[in-house]
């Protein structure tokens, strides 16, 4: 022993010494650090290091420290909270929480915070608290009460229930845990407040009413009516449209709907709906299953009413009539219910060839609307004759017109063989251009040889496009108009509806009689009146076209702004005439021509180009141009290419010929100068006939180039002539401003100022004394040049 506490001795002595020597190799904190960084990195290590840099702490400690805090802080903490604790990282905290949920099957994480089974067993024990206090919780309140997830909180509060809380879950809504005590209390009020219950009420309103539990009271309903406790039936579901029916009410309410039905034979869906039926067809349909019903949008008919619809209709067919079944059905039935049945009947009738339905109530035979159609047969042959004869343009189609060319064929092969020989020997001598005779035909028109019809397309789509051109017989309004008085009992609704009906077949209709009243017309030209047509043709554009040519040269006496104006009054007025004579010639053959070719429009001539020829067509539509220009020669020049491509010989005048125009149109002037009183027109007519005296040139002017012509006199007539001329066209001027100004409602004091010193009436009295002197400047000159010859 002695020898023992020797050695202890001597190793304390030993000790003492070691701490008070000083240490000769000492590792700093720097190369510490960087001992414990290398083992990390060889993973010979496993440490983790503080937020702070000043530890290391093992995993297994950061795991302890978790469960140290959770037990601390009653079964519930933040993972967020634990890295302010522990003072490492988060991600090492999530990692170790992760394995800590994983390895210890008591402890949970739930939205970032761990939670073990002491808190839930705590959370228990309060819900029951709670329940057995209120009856019934709500999971919803619990998740905002403890903020954790609903689906969490059954499944942790489903595990305790019959051991930590007393209740149960209800079976039809998860959300609701409630007591036993609490279920009776609220059957006990249930049956007691639906026994009292003697006509229909909304389940809806006894909740907001009595404070019950939507899902317990259906269930708890639904219990007591199946066992026969309440007298009744709930109808329309779980919804909010759920409507209690005891059975006193659904006896009463079903012997009035029976007795209703069996008096009137109908059945209003919204009268029901008012009898605290929901679902009204759903209704009649489980309580009448043998009984024959129509059921319409807002009503059901019985089987007589049908009947006497039916039988109705057949009596108004047969009759050849018409019927609206509105006054045959109950007022409660709308239009479109009516339709309805009247679809159903006319089904059932099998009757639709021999009748038709109108605005969805009326009933029409065929009959009635065949004589309806009828009386119209005279208006359309008086309609049609006359518009054959004021305007035939577009009339017709190419149909039309093929069967006219073949009725003038078969009219002119009647013609005896003299009479065919003559015609020809006409045509050869009329064929070459300028040839002279008095038998010397002066046009040819050239006839194509079926060229449209090599191609069977182009053909078809004419076809196709005449046939969509309908005439118009009468408008919607005419129509009407007739069928009231063919029909003065008709609504106005039918009258409407049978308008729209019948203005596309009264159309077609109308073509035929167009078609039947222009054939025969064609079929009455004679081969005589042809040829005094085209006579009368050639005399016409031969004296207009020659007229032209001599007013063309004195346009070109004036200077260019003038000589503009005189050209395009000249392109407006007579060569327009020329352009609509041979446009309505030509439209002639075609059984396209009007009465009066004056009438023809631009857009009226564009139209008749789409019916003539191809080879026609080109020089015509530049000729129809022309007239919108300013050149007399490009007219001309288009009008010689535009009868040369239709075979229209023209012949020109000559130098006798055009004397002779000169001649007969100075006359024509002259005498109607003699007749005029119009001041105006005394000052045209005098500058016009002083024009033709002076330059032996005519001239076509309008009124406002009448100054121009004047001026242009200044140096072809004595001064003496011109002053006149020029003081009597200051008083038409004067007139013409005087009887602007009478047309304003007040006079001024200029227009009184001016009425003192140039009065209408003074120069009014002017004018008439001038007006002799003014005419004699081209009647006298006239006597003394015919005494003189």
């Amino acid at each position: 022993m002695s020898a023992d506490w020797e050695e202890i001795r001597r190793l304390a002595a030993d000790f003492q010494r070691a701490q008070l020597t000083d240490t000769v190799q000492r590792l700093s904190e720097r190369n510490c650090i960087e001992i414990v960084a290398k083992l990390i990195a060889e993973k010979q290590l496993d440490v983790v290091h503080t937020l702070d840099g000043k530890e290391y702490v093992t995993p297994s400690q950061i795991v302890k420290d978790i469960k140290d805090e959770l037990h601390i802080r009653g079964g519930r903490v933040n993972i967020v909270e634990l890295q302010q604790v522990i003072n490492v990282d988060l991600t090492h905290i999530e990692s170790k929480a992760n394995d800590l949920v994983r390895s210890d099957k008591v402890i949970q994480l739930v939205l970032g915070q761990l939670v073990d089974g002491k808190y839930l067993d705590q959370i228990a024990e309060e819900v029951n608290d709670k329940l057995q206090e209120a009856g019934q919780v709500t999971i919803s309140e619990l998740c905002k009460t403890y903020d954790l997830p609903g689906d969490f909180l059954i499944e942790s509060l489903k595990l305790r229930l019959g051991k930590i809380i007393q209740g149960k879950i209800d079976e039809s809504n998860g959300g609701v845990i409630y007591t036993e005590a609490f279920v009776s209390r609220h059957r006990a009020r249930i049956r007691g407040l639906f026994t009292a219950i003697t006509r229909p009420v909304p389940v809806i309103t006894l909740i907001s009413q009595f404070g019950f539990q939507e899902h317990l009271l259906y269930s708890l309903l639904e219990e007591l009516v199946n066992c026969g406790r309440l007298k009744g039936t709930v109808v329309g579901g779980r919804q909010d449209k759920a409507v209690f029916v005891p059975d006193i009410y659904a006896r009463t309410q079903s012997n009035w709907i029976d007795s209703f039905f069996k008096q009137n034979g109908y059945l209003e869906f919204d009268s029901l709906a008012r009898l605290g039926i929901p679902d009204p067809v759903g209704y009649i349909k489980k309580r009448y299953k043998s009984t024959q019903i129509l059921y319409l949008k807002s009503v059901c008919i019985g089987q007589g009413i049908v009947d006497h619809v039916e039988a109705s209709v057949e009596e108004a067919i047969s009759s050849g009539s018409w019927l609206d079944i509105m006054p045959l059905l109950p007022s409660c039935l709308s239009l479109e219910d009516a339709g309805i049945l009247l679809q159903q009947v006319m089904r059932t009738l099998n009757k639709s060839p021999s009748a038709q339905v109108f605005a969805d109530t009326f009933v029409v035979s065929e009959k009635f609307i065949s004589e309806c159609t009828h009386a119209f047969n005279d208006l359309m042959h008086h309609k049609a004759e006359k518009e054959m004869k004021s305007s035939p343009v577009f009339l017709v189609t190419e149909e039309d017109l093929k069967q006219a060319a073949l009725l003038e064929n078969e009219v002119l092969s009647k013609k005896d063989k003299k009479e065919d020989r003559r015609k020809k020997a006409s045509e050869g001598s009329g064929s070459i251009r300028g040839g002279g005779g008095s038998n010397a035909r002066e046009i040819k028109i050239k006839k194509s040889k079926k060229k449209f019809r090599n191609n069977d397309d182009s053909d078809d789509e004419s076809k196709t496009s005449n046939k969509s051109k309908e005439i118009e017989f009468m408008s919607l309004e005419e129509i009407q108009k007739v069928l009231r008085k063919y029909s003065p009992d008709c609504p106005d609704e039918l009258v409407f509806e049978l308008s729209e009906n019948l203005i596309r077949p009264l159309a077609k209709s109308y073509q035929e009689v167009v078609r039947s009243v222009f054939l025969s017309s064609t079929s009455t030209t004679t081969g005589a009146s042809r040829k005094q047509t085209i006579k009368d043709f050639q005399e016409e554009v031969t004296n207009l076209y020659n007229n032209v040519r001599l007013f063309e040269k004195g346009i070109k006496l004036f200077a260019d702004e003038t000589q503009s104006n005189l050209a395009k009054h000249l392109l407006k007025t007579i060569c327009t005439d020329i352009t609509n004579i041979i446009f309505n010639f030509l439209a002639a053959d075609f059984m396209m021509a009007v009465e009066d070719y004056s009438t023809i429009t631009s857009e009226i001539r564009k139209k008749m180009l789409n019916k003539l020829q191809e080879e026609i067509k080109g020089p015509l539509a530049k000729l129809n141009a022309s007239l919108s220009g300013k050149s007399i020669e490009e007219f001309l020049a288009y009008l010689d290419y535009a009868v040369d491509a239709c075979g229209i010989l023209v012949k020109k005048g000559d130098k006798k010929k055009e004397r002779q125009i000169m001649f007969q149109h100075r006359q024509a002037l002259l005498e109607q100068l003699k007749v005029t009183e119009d001041p105006a027109l005394v000052l045209h007519l005098t500058s016009v006939l002083l024009f033709q005296f002076t330059c032996h040139c005519m001239l076509h002017a309008p009124g406002r180039c009448v100054p121009q012509i004047i001026a242009f006199l200044s140096t072809k007539i004595p001064q003496d002539q011109h002053n006149l001329l020029v003081n009597y066209q200051t008083l038409v001027v004067k007139q013409l401003v005087g009887q602007a100004k009478q047309k304003d409602d007040e006079d001024t004091v200029e227009d009184t100022a001016w009425k003192s010193e140039n009065g209408t009436d003074f120069v009014r009295k002017e004018l008439q004394t001038l007006s002799i002197a003014i005419k004699d400047l081209v009647l006298k000159s006239r006597k003394s040049s015919v005494s003189e010859d």
